[in-house]
């Protein structure tokens, strides 16, 4: 691991440690992330960890830009690619797939020749990473999809996505915080409230969090407050 130090500003470092996505990154990343808010202390303003970087925000008033990068040199003099990521905490996302609000389901099933309880079963199958949080608040980057379940995104997005949408595009999956636009394959939907103003951290998912989905049927899905209105399959997906 040769991690590159960029200047990203009069009050930021931008860390490249990696050049490539893998799940196998986000140990050292989280163990970078802890040894930041250990060393800036209250100069640190925000960290913000993607698939291979991370950006430190500090405070410009308890900091030179040189102070800053020499903080960060010497954190990553020995980090290592394996070192464990400590407290990553494993989330349960319940999800009731069905084609109802999950209209590209049956996208999956024609693509790969699964049926639908296989294609629920790999989605279900695996525990995911939280690589990155973005596009809207909330919105949590997972990965790595089983290679069987990878498919692009709709050529043309939708206009409006449900919340609680869960989804996946190329071998990513995710769920929508909050109704947006859209062009990933809907699944499913969970219940979960992702993004709470009233919530310390606002977003139920962190990068560095492992996460599960499970199925559940219509009525536990009601029982949990979920809105069952149906999406309208695209053209595209439905061809």
């Amino acid at each position: 691991m040769r991690a590159r130090l960029e200047n990203a500003g009069v009050d930021a470092w931008l860390v490249r440690l990696f050049d490539a996505i893998d799940e196998g990154n986000m140990p050292a990343m989280m163990a970078l992330c802890r040894r930041c808010e250990a060393a800036f202390g209250e100069a640190l303003v925000d960290l913000v960890p993607s698939y291979t970087t991370l950006l430190v925000h500090y405070d410009p008033l308890r900091l030179t830009a040189a102070e800053a990068r020499a903080k960060l040199a010497g954190l990553l003099d020995d980090l290592a690619a394996g070192e464990e990521s400590r407290g990553a905490e494993v989330k349960t996302l319940p999800v009731w797939y069905d084609p109802a609000v999950g209209p590209e389901l049956t996208r999956l099933q024609a693509r790969t020749g699964l049926s639908l309880n296989e294609v629920i079963a790999l989605h279900t199958g695996q525990e995911y990473r939280v690589f990155a949080l973005g596009f809207a608040p909330g919105f949590a980057f997972m990965g790595s999809v089983e290679a069987r379940l990878e498919t692009p995104r709709l050529a043309t997005p939708r206009k409006r996505v449900p919340a609680g949408s869960v989804a996946l595009a190329g071998r990513q999956t995710a769920a929508y915080p909050r109704v947006s636009p859209g062009g990933w394959n809907l699944l499913g939907r969970t219940p979960a409230r992702l993004f709470d103003l009233g919530r310390e951290g606002l977003s139920l998912l962190s990068v560095g969090d492992r996460v599960r989905f499970t199925a559940i049927t219509r009525r536990e899905f009601e029982r949990l407050g979920g809105d069952t209105a149906p999406v309208a399959p695209l053209a595209e997906a439905a061809s």
